[in-house]
């Protein structure tokens, strides 16, 4: 039996693909974060431009637009957010796929690692039983000549 899991190549390759998607699902993690700080800090904006109360009519429409302005690039950064959570499911699975693929080739591996243990210790048997075999037949032959 040959020792060598031929398919070694190919569960490298396999465990590679699936660290390569953990560092996709990583970034794709960070992304989510910076997305969300953005939101925070457009939320923060928002509150802090609080629409003028007095003032000429050119100020407080000046005034609300920013505002307006505002909450449109706090519902951009919203949108933001939820492109990097979709993004990050979409990893994720390529993720999940990875680890399928590279257990399918591990398992093949624990098999042929186990045929090679039993096929070993077959061989080891084979052996232990010749050796008290021919221990016997030289026992036998001894005494078979001693009388």
């Amino acid at each position: 039996m040959n020792r060598f899991f031929r398919l070694s190549p190919v569960l490298r390759a396999r465990k590679a693909q699936e660290d390569a998607a953990k560092g996709a699902v990583m970034q794709s993690r960070a992304e989510i974060r910076e997305a969300q700080d953005l939101v925070r800090r457009k939320q923060l904006d928002l509150v802090g431009a609080e629409a003028p109360t007095e003032g000429t009519a050119r100020a407080i429409v000046a005034g609300l637009v920013a505002r307006q302005s505002l909450a449109g690039a706090l519902m951009s950064a919203h949108r933001m957010v939820e492109e990097a959570e979709e993004v990050e499911r979409e990893r994720m699975a390529v993720l999940a796929d990875a680890a399928k693929r590279r257990r399918a080739v591990e398992m093949m591996a624990e098999r042929h690692a186990e045929m090679v243990r039993a096929n070993d210790l077959r061989k080891d048997q084979a052996n232990l039983d010749e050796l008290a075999m021919t221990s016997k037949a030289r026992n036998a032959a001894r005494s078979g000549g001693a009388e």
